[in-house]
This record gives structure tokens, sequence and C-alpha cells, in this order.
């Protein structure tokens, strides 16, 4: 490849995967209208779904932000009534977050989410199902790296 070819932006894969992730994002973002959440609000009720009764910082691992990040995000949630924040018995230092009856409720309308979004970008179950994998160990590979 030609030098002056090294940095076209349209050729980068990090272009190719920031661009994609904010196109899949607005596309989310209509499919949550209907639920009333944001995409980031959807990530974190999809850790609660898997897990309830967790910790604060916990949603924050599942999520891969910090706690102060996931902190404002699990209050948005309780206004809306998704979810409740209850100071651990263990240790009142720590929050620990339960989903609501309408929280729980909430599931089995983003059942239909998945599909839709495969509908809206032209994934199907099978290539999302490749394209998470090789996503994953791209992630694991640089995860390794930066151990060592």
């Amino acid at each position: 490849m030609d030098e002056g070819e090294l940095l076209k932006i349209e050729d980068q894969l990090c272009f190719a995967l920031y661009s994609t992730s904010r196109a899949i994002t607005k596309e989310y973002a209509v499919l949550l209208e209907t639920m009333g959440v944001t995409y980031p609000q959807y990530l974190a009720l999809m850790v609660l779904w898997q897990r309830d009764g967790i910790l604060v910082q916990d949603i924050a691992k599942g999520l891969e932000v910090d706690q102060a990040t996931a902190t404002p995000l699990v209050k948005r949630l309780e206004k809306l009534g998704f979810v409740t924040r209850k100071r651990s018995a263990a240790d009142e230092r720590r929050v620990e977050v339960y989903l609501t009856e309408t929280g729980k409720e909430l599931y089995k309308t983003a059942l239909a989410v998945p599909h839709g979004l495969g509908c809206a970008i032209g994934v199907d179950q099978a290539r999302a199902k490749k394209l998470i994998d090789e996503l994953n160990n791209i992630k694991a590979f640089i995860a390794k790296k930066n151990e060592e």
C-alpha cells in the first residue's frame, strides 16, 4: 500500500468500528424509544436481567465502565421506576440494585430488540454471532497484550 494511502480514514479499522458503533446505536435508539430507555440504560438493564440484586460496581464491571459512570445511569433507571437502590446490609457503603416489577416486565418487550436490530442493520443471528466472536477475540488479544 502506498504511503499516501496508509491514513485514509475510510481504510482504518478504528474508524470502521467507531462509525458502525454510532450507526448501530442510532438504530437502537429507534427500537428502544417504545421502551422509554436509552441505549446505555438498556445495557444496564440487560446486566440486571442476568443478575438481579447486584452492586452498582458489578453493573459497572458488566458494562466495562467505571462506577462513576454507572451510578448516574442507575439513578436515572430508578427515576424511571425500573430499579430500586438499597444499601447493602453487609456494608452500608455499597449500594445494591434490584429490578422493580416494571423493570422485570420490560424484559418481555426487550426480547424483540435483538431481532429488530438485526432486521434494521441487515445482520441475521448467525452472522451477528460470528461478528461478536471476532470482536471479542480482538478485545481479548488487546487485554492479554496489556497484561504483559
